[in-house]
């Protein structure tokens, strides 16, 4: 159990769209609590999984489940290190472009029609304003990250890029991955309920409600950029680490898994 206390405690603009998680800062690490279901062990999962991939170390965060005390107040969740060096800072999508143009690239995003144009759209503002080249793989990956894991809430204030001292642009660590796995069991995914009627019940948020709509599109504008090697086995050790969260909890995540690894099975 970690123990902090309310003067660690951190709030940000990155507010999700069922709210704002509980967060704090001590010592260069983060700290999340859970707010509508296993929001920590889906970052867990989904970082450790990322390892059986063909994504570089730095290219995603790492999570660690957590027990939490605060005060009288235990909470589960998660923790992460600091990427960020001295004096560099995270700029989300959703203020680079309010800076450059003052106006809500969400807004702007949904003014276009066409799926392949918003992504479009997106890519070249942000090489435009960054520099960043690569960015249209940097966004297929990230999308084929969401639609595998089902993470429901990637919006443009939680996809960034890093300015340096010098003010000079680089690619984001990819994180947020909290909304996956069905994590919501308090609203939305309840765990008495089939999952083959939750998985179907999923949306995206980038471009539009469908992740294989998005996926696809990506992938034919700037190509497929994630391999994965993990198999069941795999994820069974990975669960069976975990100290803190309920069998039950367990299951239903290897249950996803196991249904996306069926219906994404070209990305083994």
């Amino acid at each position: 159990m970690v123990e902090l206390s309310e003067q660690d405690i951190r709030t940000n603009n990155r507010q999700s769209s069922k709210g704002n998680q509980l967060k704090w800062y001590k010592n260069e690490i983060w700290y999340k609590a859970d707010y509508t279901g296993y929001e920590g062990l889906a970052e867990y999962v989904v970082s450790n999984l990322l390892e059986w991939s063909n994504l570089k170390k730095g290219e995603y965060i790492g999570y660690n489940t957590e027990e939490i005390c605060c005060g009288y107040a235990r909470y589960l969740g998660c923790s992460s290190t600091n990427f960020l060096s001295e004096g560099w800072r995270l700029i989300t999508l959703e203020r680079l472009f309010q800076n450059f143009y003052q106006e809500s690239l969400n807004k702007s995003i949904y003014l276009i029609r066409d799926m392949e144009d918003r992504i479009r759209f997106l890519t070249e503002q942000t090489i435009r304003i960054t520099g960043l080249r690569h960015f249209g793989e940097y966004i297929s990956k990230l999308l084929t990250i969401d639609a595998f894991f089902l993470n429901e809430d990637r919006h443009t204030h939680n996809i960034a890029v890093l300015m340096d001292e010098e003010e000079k642009y680089h690619y984001c660590p990819i994180f947020d991955n909290g909304a996956g796995l069905l994590s919501d069991t308090t609203m939305d995914y309840p765990l008495n309920i089939a999952l083959e009627k939750l998985i179907g019940r999923v949306t995206s948020k980038t471009f539009g409600k469908d992740f294989d709509e998005q996926l696809d599109a990506a992938e034919k504008l700037y190509g497929q950029h994630i391999k994965f090697n993990f198999g069941e086995k795999d994820v069974w050790v990975l669960l069976e680490k975990e100290k803190y969260y309920s069998e039950e909890i367990k299951e239903r995540v290897m249950q996803v898994i196991r249904e996306q690894r069926r219906k994404y099975s070209y990305l083994f």
